[in-house]
């Protein structure tokens, strides 16, 4: 029986914050490693954590440098703390890779519906997709267009450049390749992927608009993901 705990890093310059979060993570049966700012929790980043929380806005190198620099390296979904909410600040995080985003004040129990949300989808992904390559290797790549997606290392490869996506990227772009015409909306979206209802603010319009910007597109005369008004995203 797999007795292993999921090990999360959390970093944030208020003391507050960081022994609150690890009272609480510690309390559901998390590992937790702390960290009082963004060098910090670079320096303690490795394989072995499956979870970041990253704050925003701290000292000596902020959680988006931070993140920017552990999503080089690791796929670990990544969660940003921030006081700010603008659709602008959202864009930024999510091109640097991360996968959710959630604002001060907080709810203890968002995060921590977030955070297992998180840690089962890529259990779920890593599951599906080790069981699909030992059925058939070479199922391991899709062809749409001139994008060729490598289910094993969760980029994309156009014009012989690779484009790295976050697992969110990723699997909204699988959706959309692998059910061609079909209309999502933005609930249709997260329900297909990961099969339950969206938490929280819907972030899946900014991850769209990361993707696109990621594969060189444009919203007003998209090659890949097109936009059906009012009704939601499809690729044709």
């Amino acid at each position: 029986m797999n007795t292993k705990k999921n090990k999360i890093l959390i970093a944030d310059d208020e003391k507050d914050i960081r022994d609150i979060l690890n009272l609480l993570l510690v309390g559901e049966g998390y590992d937790v490693i702390v960290a009082e700012n963004g060098q910090e929790a670079l320096n303690l980043s490795n394989e072995d954590i499956d979870l970041y929380i990253l704050d925003v806005n701290m000292p000596i190198m902020t959680g988006f440098i931070a993140g920017a620099e552990i999503r080089k390296k690791y796929l670990a979904p990544i969660i940003f703390l921030t006081a700010y909410t603008g659709e602008s600040d959202k864009v930024m995080g999510f091109s640097v890779g991360a996968d959710d985003y959630i604002a001060k004040p907080f709810s203890n129990m968002e995060l921590l519906l977030k955070i297992k949300a998180l840690l089962r989808r890529v259990q779920n992904y890593s599951q599906t997709n080790n069981n699909q390559l030992d059925k058939k290797q070479d199922n391991s790549k899709i062809i749409y267009k001139d994008l060729t997606l490598d289910l094993n290392s969760q980029s994309v490869i156009k014009n012989s450049d690779v484009i790295v996506l976050t697992y969110t990227e990723f699997k909204i772009l699988e959706l959309f390749i692998t059910h061609p015409k079909k209309i999502y909306s933005l609930e249709n979206i997260y329900q297909s992927i990961w099969e339950e209802d969206a938490i929280g603010d819907s972030t899946i319009m900014v991850h769209i608009k990361n993707l696109r910007k990621k594969l060189g597109d444009s919203s007003k005369s998209p090659q890949y993901i097109k936009t059906a008004w009012g009704k939601g995203y499809y690729v044709d």
